[in-house]
């Protein structure tokens, strides 16, 4: 039985694919789930054909125009259910009181969002909460990031690494 989950989460790419697939390449064989919350849908559109059997799951930002993609997803692994976003619905730019609120509704103890281009990891209210930053064009005088959730039987972690 395997002992732990491990999640790579990015977002706002922006067109820089190169930073998708440098993540992805970085962590095969190391990560179990890649999320991609948002503003870089044409990005993992070139990019995932190249990797077939990878388990990559997508929300739709607001610069992922005329997406098809959802608005929201829920992750449920051993140890976890996340909360998935991009956050510009959720006025993230203001506060995480309100995606708290909907993930505390929807029994979700992980929230992974976007938006800000900004790297926040927390603990609030019982509920772990990360944004990776962007992968392409931080706003918070820091390197290009993407985060990582590990998730073991008796803890989960968060953590951010540069791209």
């Amino acid at each position: 039985m395997k002992k732990s989950i491990r999640i790579v989460v990015m977002s706002d790419s922006h067109g820089n694919y190169p930073a998708v697939e440098s993540i992805i390449d970085r962590n095969l064989g190391h990560a179990d789930i890649f999320i991609h919350l948002g503003d870089g849908e044409r990005d993992t559109d070139r990019v995932l054909p190249k990797y077939p059997n990878l388990d990559f799951r997508r929300v739709a930002g607001n610069c992922d125009y005329s997406s098809m993609l959802p608005d929201y997803l829920i992750v449920d692994v051993v140890g976890a259910r996340i909360l998935c976003v991009h956050g510009h619905r959720h006025f993230v730019k203001g506060g995480t009181e309100m995606i708290r609120s909907i993930a505390r509704d929807k029994n979700c103890n992980v929230v992974l969002f976007g938006h800000t281009h900004e790297r926040y990891t927390s603990f609030e209210d019982g509920i772990y909460m990360m944004n990776p930053g962007s992968c392409s064009t931080p706003r918070d005088g820091k390197k290009p990031s993407f985060g990582v959730v590990e998730i073991y039987e008796y803890g989960i972690f968060t953590n951010i690494a540069d791209v």
